[in-house]
């Protein structure tokens, strides 16, 4: 493996980190909303789970998926409903007041993460496409391990700079001016996810 293709590959990590999506906003939403330390956290549970999509890419979880069609579907199911769960929580709770809540536990921001990237098994699809297309095959074990800890290590640095920029108390109060609006944002944006798997074949 050769450090212009582990180059190439976070180039395309990048790009897709800072595309909104379901991930970014729900990210965006809990530091803010929650603070630095939550931000953060979810940040973890995110780029673990989308390392463990990376790591599972690497070794034919996507050739499992397609010799076990129903395998993905259960997985794809169990997302998309914890997804719409959480987009129709979020929406209900659009109009109540945060207040002086106390910050997320970590333990519980991380499994939010965690569970979000979790809800899209098709990341390890996209996550196979990128590795056939910049990775030789046969690559060594000591190659599969740089580069999903290389995976983790770009998405905590990217998450954590993010929660750091909008744990402000700026972006607190302007959150808070403009919570209905934002948390219903990231319902539909969740729940359309989550629809979404459920209705494609």
């Amino acid at each position: 493996m050769s450090w212009e293709a582990l180059a190439a590959f976070n180039a395309v990590l990048l790009a897709a980190l800072i595309t909104p999506g379901p991930a970014l906003l729900y990210h965006i939403r809990t530091t803010v909303a929650r603070g630095r330390a939550a931000g953060i956290a979810v940040g973890a549970g995110l780029g673990t789970m989308a390392a463990g999509w990376t790591l599972a890419a690497l070794l034919g979880l996507e050739s499992l998926f397609a010799l076990f069609p129903w395998a993905y579907a259960v997985l794809k199911t169990g997302g998309a409903a914890y997804l719409i769960w959480l987009a129709w929580k979020t929406w209900t709770a659009a109009r109540n007041p945060l207040g002086q809540a106390a910050p997320a536990r970590s333990r519980r921001a991380f499994l939010s993460g965690l569970l979000i990237n979790f809800g899209n098994p098709k990341s390890v699809l996209f996550a196979g496409a990128v590795i056939v297309v910049i990775f030789p095959q046969g690559l060594a074990a000591r190659d599969i391990a740089l580069i999903v800890a290389n995976h983790w290590m770009l998405e905590l640095i990217a998450y954590t700079i993010f929660a750091l920029l909008l744990g402000s108390a700026p972006a607190r109060r302007g959150y808070l001016n403009l919570k209905p609006i934002f948390d219903r944002i990231a319902a539909g944006l969740l729940g359309a996810l989550g629809l979404r798997l459920l209705l494609e074949k």
